[in-house]
Parts: C-alpha cells; structure tokens; sequence
C-alpha cells in the first residue's frame, strides 16, 4: 500500500520531518558504501588536528536524511529525485540528533513538478539547506 502523497494531495506550505541519530558507525557505513575515506571522518587522531578539533559527519549523510523524507513521507513511495542544492552550514558530530525536513514551496501541475525547501537541523541550528525539486506520483 502506498504511503506518502500523490501530486494531487500535496500543498504549499505541507511538510514532513524525520530525525536520527549519528553515531560512529553510521560514518564508517556511509565511508564503505560511498568510498569518501577522509581521515576526518573515520580517524580520531586526525580529527582532532583539524579546525573541527574532531571527527565529522560526511556532509552527504545528512543530504541522504533529506532522501530519505523526501523518497518514503513527502512525497513519499514513488517520488523522484531531480535535483538538490545544498549549503553545509555546521558540521555533524557523532552523537548528533539531526531532523531532516522538506517543506513545499512550489507545485507545478502541468510537469508534476514539487519543489520543497529542504533543511537538517542540529539543536534547532541549521547544519545544511537547499532546495529539491522532485517528480511527485500521480495517480492511473
């Protein structure tokens, strides 16, 4: 059973949210599935040389929480990526609460286009913003 929202169901201003945990071993998965190494991420001693005086999330794991609203609650099922801007404002530590939210900004009916102000927050601080634009499901 689809979960989420077609097209026709979705308005401005409508949003959805998910919030997780990073922890230590949600870098070392990101680093095996996507290959980013950077000692900043995985190596302790390093980190702790680096102006972040510590280990870092990868950027792009917050981005994947963003994927994550935006592919199973808004749209939800059956949406499609098409793009996403991203501005990194804070690093993500481990022990981090990270809420990802989309939020529509605008609806175009024509190409079943949604764009969705997009956010992570960290203690009510924002560590990345952008924007997506996704293909919303419509229905047969």
């Amino acid at each position: 059973m689809q979960q989420g929202f077609y097209f026709d169901e979705l308005s401005l201003g409508q949003s959805a949210e998910l919030t997780r945990t990073v922890g230590a071993r949600d870098l070392e998965a990101f680093a095996e599935v996507s290959g980013d190494t950077n000692p900043v991420h995985l190596d302790d001693a390093y980190a702790r040389t680096t102006t972040f005086g510590g280990r870092i999330a990868h950027g792009m794991l917050s981005a994947a929480f963003i994927s994550a609203v935006l592919g199973t609650k808004l749209p939800g099922p059956g949406a499609i990526y098409l793009s996403q801007s991203l501005r990194f404002r804070r690093p993500v530590r481990i022990g981090d609460e990270v809420t990802a939210r989309a939020i529509v900004k605008a609806l175009d009916a024509k190409r079943g286009h949604v764009t969705l102000e997009t956010v992570c927050l960290v203690s009510g601080k924002a560590v990345l913003e952008g924007e997506a634009l996704v293909l919303a499901p419509k229905r047969a």
